[in-house]
Formats: structure tokens, C-alpha cells, sequence
């Protein structure tokens, strides 16, 4: 054992003592997610991991879940019963040739991206299978593969159908009985078509090869929209809609400019007769613009998308809420937009974009042929002689060969807009039908396997929930609505959230959040009830959160109290849903920094005072932005004297503690290391070790590998980690946040499985390694001093009293003594040495 060793030996039972804090709440928050959810352990799917797709029979309740090599079925209203389950690998010879064409092994085995019903009693499954996309179609009466008179898989290609690489965005529909799909067609990834993939062989159609029509895409979802007779007087025809996000080529920058997309193919496109054969003739794509105006603030990048028909059985009331990111962004940030299917039918119907250039110049648009090109076939089309699109002429066809992007874009203001969170998946439910609409419910996966739940009534958004589902190492990928529930996977794991009713908000507070849902609080049976009463002048959200025990109402909360000393950084909280900006009121000074919508404050004498922050919203039927408060806090200085007291006795305590572990650790290092040099000099028969052996083989050397689920307290440095809005934060800085959700890392590592997520209507996949990164250097976080008060759901509230400063002074000097002694380590040679870095898959879904 090297003085390394035997110094991190003396240090653990420090480390084992301050992380026990961290360990305790993470307890007590897997007890309350217990309390409001079903949670699957891992273990019970008995080794099968990846689950990256999912198909429920809502009928029965059924989900199949695609996972590797693999394919699961649950009873979703029995979770406890064992999964059935049915193995579909690749054979070792054919794992053996993946990788000698310089795939990875973890790459090179059969990922499910494709399970959908066809209609006669069978689902049709694909699966990448080792980079050469296979196909085969499995028995619900059976629950078995079918299979060939040899006994093997009756397997037909999945090329067209599924991508070849698990890593591959990709979205398949099903209408009719026939496979359409946006995938990528070739073993490099480089060619990608959105096309008819089942069927007869004449009726296989794709898209153009040509940067016009698909540029380097990310296919993020998919729906079909079947029109019915009664809707559809003009004998219009289905729809098959795509959104994707794709580099743009209608702009001239500098650097690739990313744009979300909706694109659009007709049900009986059967391809042209010269011109386009076995290619689309309907094609068309517009840009879809999420942006909220006042800031300029626009978000290009296409996550996920979810449909819904506000109205049932009627195909015309179909909304698409999109998640959306930036691509200019550094930090996490995600908005939510909504667009109309009738927005979007606008908008295909308009004028179309020339891209075509002559010296630099536009040129003059080339004027619309007739009928018009791109259009679905309907009862007019064909009274006047085109009953197939094989009989269209060839200039409408070439016209729209060159022409597949429209001038005007399908725009939207953001619903919702958060920072420093990544969301994966969404999913809404509405509340009401009609014209007796309430609102809609947004539940939101988390990378960090959490659902928030946020209520959108008019134009104000509220969180509702965060709760906790996973550990931080699992993305939420599949988020399915059933009977009330919301069915909640992650790569390793399934959980049943309820996702309906005002039952599931368990306090006053949040229940008179959902006021607008038709919730209010009975203080008799302490329980929230659905009403179905509209709330009147005096019933609103801020009425029923005074009656709560809070006191306070949502535009008007109490003033938090904070006793503070000089030096003390915080990050005071504000939270802001909208895309609405929100000010700061607080004492002119220059100590203070915004982040998103907190506040970072260093205190000093002039910094002292009331800090206030002020939220614009939007009141139904009033033009003008409505201030509303939304945090509000007072600093004031703590007692000097008490505080300098404590500080000198904790000083003198954590230096005589410093004394005693770095005399008894350096005495046992040296001992150890002389034990260790006599018996090596004895078996090496008098032949001494080179002067750099300890550097060689020490704790600097990269002689032995780390793994990524056991990282090395000296290399990668103890810190105490603590979460903001969902997204863990690792710094030295004291803030006032803090999280009875996610926020202390329950300790689960996943290494040598493949974990991925699913951004699109679960087919688009991203796999996230699970690796540790290193850095020299031992280093203690600052000890919290007050402890965080936020609006947020989910966040622990505490103000700090007069009987809490003696113990805030002892923290204090804790904190002092913990930075000499990381001072001190930092300075020995061995602590400097470069620290071995855990190697990881970097290949991602």
C-alpha cells in the first residue's frame, strides 16, 4: 500500500460521516416517491435493459416495451407480476463481424426501435440487429417470434424500416395497416429518407436525395391524421405529418444554422409516372417557430413532440405541443410551444420558397403551375381527370421537386419556458372537453428521471409536482397516458404515476395552484376535490391559497427573513415558468449577478436589505402584462461578535483535528512505506526500484484503470452536490436552494449497461454513458449556512432563527478548517499528479 493509500485510508470515515447527510435524504425522498408512484426496481426484468420503445393495447392494459435483445410484456394494472418475455439476439459470428467492421461491441447487439400492431393479431417488431436492421412479427395469442420450418426467426430486412445504429434519431407511424417512416437507409448513417416502407412493391416511395428536401435531419416524431366523412366534405386526402429538426440552407451564416421542421406526405401518393417515380409528389415541409417576441428569445431545436385532438372525433382539432431547446444556449433550457393543425394547413397552402440563385442574386420566383403542387388528391382532383398522382403533369411534378419548402413558417409563442432543466419527453392531458376546456396538464421527463407536472390555464403556466422517479443516471424516454395514469420509463426501469384527477395533489397549496383545473381544497376531509364549478371574482388562485396555512397568495408571498454574514455568497430563487421577464428590487449595490431568473448576492454592508422579484403575467381578458410578485426576501446582518466567537472555536477545533489526521496519516504512510520497501528489497534479492517508481506505479500513474461505477475519492475530490430546478450543481458557492425531489444522488452507477433516452414518440433514442471524469486535487465544499427558501413544489423551506446562529458559526469554521486541509493536500506531490480517467462509451441514443 502506497502514503496514498494509507492517507485516503484515515480520510474515508471523515468522508463516510459528511455524506451520511446526503445518504439519509436520499431515503426519506425514495419513501415519498414510493408513496406517490410505483417504481419497478431494476432487478425485476432479471438483466434486460435499454428499453427504448414502448406499445401499449389499451384495451387490455398491456404495454410491450423494445429493450435489448429483448422484447417485454406487462400488465400495466398488475405491475407486480413478472414481465413475459421473449429473446431475440444476434448470433455470436454475426456480433464477431459487426465489430471487426469497427462498431462497438456494446453497438453490435439487437436494440427493439420499432414494435407496432398490425392489425390482424400481431405486432410487427424491428430491431437493429448487429447494423444490419431486421424485421419479424410476433404473436399476441402466443406471445411468441414466429418462426421459420428450421426452427429460427422468420426475419424479413428492416432497412427503410428501422435505423442501423441504436444511437440514430427515428420515428415510424402506422396508418392503415402500412409502415411509414423517417429513419436513416444506409450502414454510415449519411443517406436518410422518410418513406412508405411497407406494402406492395410499387407503392414504396421515399423521398428525394437532395439537401433541399432533407438536410443532415434529427426525426424526432410522427402522426397520422385520418380524416373522417363527416369532417372531410371535400373527399380531401389522410395525412402522414413529420417533424424533424434539419440544417437550414435557406440562410447564408457562417455556421450551420439548425431549424425545426413539420413536413407532410398524402396517404395515396403513389410517386410520378417520369418525373419523381417511386419518390413523393406531395412533400411539403414549413419551418416551425417557437419564439417568444418581447425577448427575441427563439428555441430551434426540436425534442419531442406530442398530438392531441382537443375536441374527440374531431381530426381538425389537433394540436402539436413541441419541446423545444436553443442551439445558442450554453446552459440547459427548455420551452414548450403548441401549434395548430389548421395554423399548419395554412401555411402549406401558401406561397412557396425559391432558393434557387443567379450571382449572388434571388431571382424571380417561378410562377405556381396548376393543380397545384404538393396537394393531396381530393373530389375535385379527380372529377377533373387526376385519380392518381401518376397522371399528374410533369412541370407540377418538377415544380415541386424544386420546391418543397414553404415561404411563411408555422409560429407560436412559448407556453412554458425553464432554465438550467433539460426535458425529454412530453406528454398532455386536458381537462374538460369543448367549449368546457379548463386547461391542460404538461407532464415533463427529466434527464435526471423526473416528472413535472404544470398546469397551463389561458396563458399562465403554474408547477403543479416534481417528483422523483429515478436515479440521476436514468433519462426519462417514454412518457404513455392510460385511464388516468401516466406510465413513466427509463432505460433501466417502468414506473405508474397518477396523472388525473385532483386527488393526486396532496397539500392545499398545490391544490389551489390547480384552482383553474377545477380543484379546490375541503378542509374537512383535508383532501382536494374536483368541482365542477367555474371560479368566480372572489374564487381564484390567490383566494384559495390565503385560506391554506401559508398566508400568503401566489402574486403576494411573505417576506423570508434571512440572517446573513459579511462574505456569504447566495443564490436567491425566483421561480419563473413563462417566457415574461422578471426584474429584481433590491438595494443599488454592485455585489449582485443574475442567473436566468435568480439572484446571485455577495453580502457586504451596502448589500444589506429587501430583495423582491416581480413576474409578468397575463390576466384573461386584459391586453396589458400583469406584474406579479413571486419571491421576496429581507438580508440582515448576524450578531459579529457571536459569529467571530464561533468561528475561532470551530477554528481550533477543526485545527487540532487537521493536527492529529495529518501526523497519524503521514507516521502510518511512512511506516507502511518502509514495511513496503523492506519486503520488496528482500523478494527482489537486493535489486533496487527506480527513483520515479512511485510516481510510476502511485496514485498519479495511469497503470490502473478506474471504473466508472467506484471513482477515487482522491482523484476526483469530495463535493457535496446539491440540485436546482432538476439540474445537480457542484460548486463552492453557498445558495439558498435546495430539494426534496432529486437532488441528492442516489449513488446508482449502470456500468457496462447501455443507457439511452427517447426524444421522439418513442422511437428517437440517446444514450447516455455513464462515465465519472477525474480532476487533481482534494477539495471540500463550502458548508451550507442558511439553508434555502423556495416556491418551488418539491423544495424544503427553512429560515434561519436566533437559535441558529451559534450553530451556523460553528459551520462556518468547519468550512475554514476544511479549506486549509484541502490547501494542504493540494500541495503534496501526490495529490498533483495527474488522477487516471475512467474510460466510458461514448457512443450515445
Amino acid at each position: 500500500m502506497t502514503p496514498g493509500g494509507a492517507m485516503l485510508l484515515i480520510l474515508l470515515p471523515v468522508l463516510f460521516l459528511l455524506s451520511g447527510v446526503s445518504w439519509a435524504a436520499t431515503v426519506s425522498e425514495l419513501e415519498d416517491v414510493h408513496n406517490q408512484a410505483k417504481v419497478l426496481d431494476p432487478e425485476k426484468f432479471e438483466g434486460v435493459s435499454n428499453f427504448s420503445t414502448f406499445l401499449l393495447e389499451r384495451s387490455s392494459g398491456v404495454l410491450f416495451l423494445g429493450a435489448r435483445d429483448a422484447i417485454l410484456s406487462m400488465d400495466t394494472n398488475e405491475l407486480d407480476k413478472p414481465p413475459r418475455k421473449i429473446i431475440w439476439d444476434v448470433p455470436e459470428d454475426k456480433r464477431a463481424s459487426c465489430v471487426a467492421k469497427g462498431k462497438t461491441e456494446v453497438d453490435c447487439h439487437n436494440y427493439i426501435r420499432l414494435l407496432e400492431f398490425l392489425g390482424d393479431g400481431r405486432i410487427y417488431v424491428c430491431g437493429t440487429y448487429a447494423f444490419d436492421p431486421q424485421c419479424a412479427f410476433l404473436e399476441l395469442s402466443s406471445f411468441t417470434l414466429e418462426k421459420t420450418e428450421d426452427g429460427g426467426v422468420r426475419m424479413e430486412t428492416g432497412k427503410g424500416k428501422c435505423p442501423f445504429e441504436p444511437s440514430q434519431h427515428y420515428t415510424a407511424v402506422m396508418a392503415g395497416g402500412i409502415l411509414y417512416t423517417a429513419a436513416t437507409s444506409n450502414f454510415l448513417g449519411t443517406l436518410f429518407d422518410i418513406s412508405r416502407a411497407t406494402g406492395t412493391e410499387q407503392e414504396r416511395i421515399r423521398t428525394e436525395r437532395s439537401i433541399n428536401w432533407l438536410s443532415d435531419p434529427e426525426f424526432v416524431s410522427s402522426a397520422f391524421i385520418e380524416q373522417s366523412a363527416d369532417s372531410n366534405p371535400t373527399g380531401d386526402d389522410d395525412k402522414i405529418y413529420f417533424f424533424f429538426t434539419e440544417v437550414a440552407k435557406e440562410y447564408d451564416l457562417y455556421t450551420k444554422v439548425k431549424v425545426p421542421r413539420v413536413a407532410r406526405v398524402c396517404k395515396s401518393d403513389v410517386g410520378g409516372m417520369k418525373t419523381l417515380q417511386r419518390r413523393w409528389t406531395t412533400f411539403l415541409k414549413a419551418q416551425l417557430v417557437c419564439e417568444d417576441k418581447p425577448s427575441g428569445q427563439r428555441y430551434n431545436i426540436l425534442t419531442d413532440v406530442f398530438t392531441m385532438q382537443h375536441t374527440q372525433g374531431d381530426p381538425s382539432s389537433t394540436h402539436f405541443y413541441g419541446l423545444f431547446t436553443s442551439q445558442w444556449e450554453r446552459e440547459e433550457l427548455s420551452a414548450v410551444c403548441v401549434f395548430s393543425l389548421s395554423d399548419i394547413s395554412k401555411v402549406l397552402d401558401g406561397p412557396f420558397k425559391e432558393l434557387k440563385k443567379n450571382c449572388e442574386n434571388w431571382i424571380n420566383p417561378e410562377p405556381v403551375p396548376t393543380p397545384r403542387p404538393g396537394q393531396c388528391l381530393n373530389t375535385a382532383l379527380k372529377a377533373e381527370g387526376f385519380e392518381s398522382s401518376l397522371k399528374l403533369p410533369d412541370k407540377v411534378l418538377t415544380f415541386v421537386r424544386d420546391h418543397p419548402l414553404m415561404e411563411n413558417s408555422v409560429t407560436a409563442a412559448p407556453l412554458l419556458v425553464r432554465k438550467g432543466i433539460s426535458y425529454t419527453k412530453l406528454a398532455v392531458n386536458q381537462r374538460g372537453s369543448g367549449e368546457e376546456t379548463r386547461g391542460v396538464v404538461l407532464h415533463l421527463g427529466t434527464d435526471r428521471g423526473e416528472l413535472h407536472q404544470v398546469e397551463v390555464v389561458n396563458q399562465n403556466t403554474t408547477l403543479l409536482q416534481e417528483i422523483p422517479l429515478f436515479s440521476p443516471q436514468e433519462p426519462i424516454n417514454n412518457i404513455l397516458l392510460h385511464k388516468g395514469q401516466a406510465l413513466v420509463g427509463s432505460p433501466l426501469s417502468l414506473a405508474r404515476v397518477q396523472a388525473e384527477g385532483c386527488a393526486l395533489y396532496p397539500n392545499c397549496e398545490v391544490c389551489a395552484r390547480a384552482r383553474g383545473l377545477g380543484c379546490v381544497w375541503d378542509t374537512e376531509e383535508e383532501a382536494c376535490r374536483n368541482t365542477d364549478a367555474k371560479p368566480g371574482p372572489d374564487d381564484t388562485v390567490d383566494d384559495a391559497l390565503r385560506k391554506c396555512n401559508i398566508q400568503e397568495a401566489r402574486c403576494s408571498p411573505s417576506i423570508r427573513e434571512l440572517r446573513v454574514y459579511l462574505g456569504l455568497r447566495l443564490l436567491l430563487p425566483c421561480v419563473q415558468l413563462s417566457p415574461r421577464p422578471c426584474t429584481w428590487e433590491y438595494p443599488p449595490h454592485r455585489h449582485t449577478r443574475q442567473h436566468h431568473s435568480d439572484l446571485g448576492v455577495t453580502v457586504t454592508e451596502e448589500s444589506l436589505g429587501k430583495y423582491i422579484c416581480t413576474c409578468q403575467e397575463v390576466e384573461p381578458g386584459v391586453r396589458d402584462l400583469i406584474p406579479c410578485r413571486r419571491a421576496a426576501y429581507h438580508l440582515t446582518l448576524t450578531d459579529p461578535e457571536a459569529g467571530e466567537t464561533a468561528a475561532m472555536t470551530g477554528n481550533r477545533h477543526v485545527l487540532a483535528l487537521y493536527i492529529f489526521f495529518f501526523c497519524g496519516g503521514a507516521a502510518l504512510g511512512a511506516f507502511l512505506l518502509y514495511f513496503m520497501k523492506r519486503r520488496h528489497t528482500s523478494g527482489c534479492k537486493g535489486h533496487r526500484l527506480p527513483d520515479n517508481s512511485l510516481s510510476e506505479k502511485g496514485l498519479g500513474s495511469s497503470a490502473t484503470p478506474q471504473s466508472p461505477s467506484s471513482a477515487s475519492l482522491m482523484s476526483e475530490g469530495f463535493r457535496l452536490t446539491e440540485k436546482r430546478n432538476g439540474t445537480a450543481t457542484t460548486n463552492t458557492t453557498t445558495t439558498l436552494l435546495s430539494s426534496q425531489g432529486n437532488g441528492s444522488h442516489h449513488g446508482n452507477s449502470y456500468s457496462g449497461n447501455l443507457i439511452h433516452c427517447n426524444p421522439s414518440n418513442g422511437n428517437g433514442n440517446a444514450l447516455y454513458a455513464n462515465c465519472n471524469t477525474s480532476s487533481s486535487g482534494l477539495q471540500f465544499a463550502e458548508i451550507l449556512a442558511p439553508e434555502m427558501l423556495n416556491g418551488r413544489t418539491g423544495e424544503r423551506e427553512r429560515e434561519l432563527g436566533e437559535g441558529d446562529e451559534v450553530d451556523k458559526e460553528l459551520r462556518d469554521g468547519l468550512g475554514e478548517g476544511m479549506k486549509g486541509l484541502e490547501d494542504e493536500f493540494a500541495s503534496l506531490p501526490m495529490v498533483k499528479s495527474a488522477a487516471p480517467l475512467a474510460r466510458c462509451e461514448e457512443s450515445s441514443i
